[in-house]
């Protein structure tokens, strides 16, 4: 009994070095990115730094951070942000924000954020390459404003990068339920005043395969690029306005996208409507458009229904037989 008593007394022992070694360690990595963003003139501080967790976990939290970008104008601030990670591997990370609001500012302008059980997730593969696994982002019901004035707001929100069997390949989800706009952008939108104040659906469902996995050497050498996107779906419903699409496109090494997405849309005349509101249509094309896209819905037998296809061919895009202009380019840097 004794034996086994000093053996236990000896592995706790030696865990307890290593916890503390080990939490030193992510504290320091923590604390010294701040002072290398301070080398390169950011203002980069916090008021405090607390470790807890012992024995299973390693917490690190950071009171009152503060960052800020002055080539930018950017700054970001909040009561507190909290690094949380298994004891056996820091390599699973999970970063919590405060539920009190955080400030984000930009120029002379300064947007206030709230989210409930706003956090983030960070899982790598253990070995020296540190494959991404999966990283998330989750929270609760959410608010932007900017000078009282509510820019956006939601009840959940989802976002997820999580690898498949196929290393260069990577589920990606975003979905965000009870979605609303705020007052800006309906007054922007003028059809939109008649709209419920949330939407009913808006998510994404795509697989994109990079032309390597997303590891250290993302950041140490150069991004993985997209060379594959298989859209499974991406959907928004928005009263009486629902649209849907799915689709693949491949992408050359110069980033430009060859595939088909098909189209679906309803009541796109109010789109249409919206969209020259916002200042995206011209007023000179929307009666080409509108009788263009008018014909087309009436071959599909549902004159307020739109079934196209969007062809991106020889670096340039088209709706259906409507040309719109060269296609994106899909580079990440």
């Amino acid at each position: 009994m004794r034996r086994l008593l000093r053996v236990f007394i000896f592995i706790a022992a030696l865990w307890s070095i290593y916890w503390f070694i080990a939490g030193f360690g992510l504290r320091n990595a923590i604390t010294g990115w701040f002072d290398q963003q301070q080398e390169l003139g950011w203002q980069a501080e916090f008021s405090e730094v607390e470790t807890a967790g012992y024995p299973t976990h390693h917490m690190t939290r950071l009171n009152n951070p503060a960052l800020a970008d002055p080539v930018t104008g950017t700054a970001w601030s909040a009561d507190w942000i909290e690094f949380e990670s298994p004891a056996i591997w820091p390599g699973r990370q999970i970063l919590r924000f405060a539920d009190t609001p955080q400030r984000l500012s930009y120029f002379d302008q300064t947007a206030t954020i709230e989210a409930d059980a706003l956090q983030a997730q960070l899982q790598l593969r253990p070995g020296v390459a540190l494959v991404l696994e999966k990283m998330a982002l989750t929270a609760g019901p959410w608010s932007i404003t900017e000078n009282a004035q509510a820019l956006a707001a939601g009840g959940t929100l989802e976002l997820l990068m999580e690898q498949t069997a196929t290393p260069e390949a990577y589920n990606m989800a975003v979905r965000v339920d009870g979605f609303a706009p705020g007052d800006e952008l309906r007054d922007l939108m003028k059809s939109a005043a008649s709209l419920p104040q949330a939407f009913d659906t808006l998510e994404l469902d795509m697989v994109a395969t990079f032309s390597k996995p997303w590891d250290r050497s993302a950041l140490e050498q150069g991004r993985p690029q997209p060379v594959r996107i298989d859209l499974k779906l991406a959907e928004a419903k928005w009263g009486g306005l629902r649209l849907f699409a799915t689709g693949a496109l491949d992408v050359d090494e110069q980033g430009i996208p060859t595939g088909e997405i098909a189209v679906k849309a309803e009541n796109w005349r109010d789109m249409i409507a919206m969209a020259n509101a916002a200042g995206a249509l011209p007023d000179q094309a929307v009666d080409p458009v509108t009788r263009a896209l008018n014909f087309m819905a009436g071959l599909g037998g549902n004159p307020n229904a739109l079934d196209l296809q969007l062809n991106l061919r020889d670096g340039f895009v088209a709706l259906g037989p409507l040309p719109l202009g060269p296609a994106p380019r899909l580079i990440l840097r």
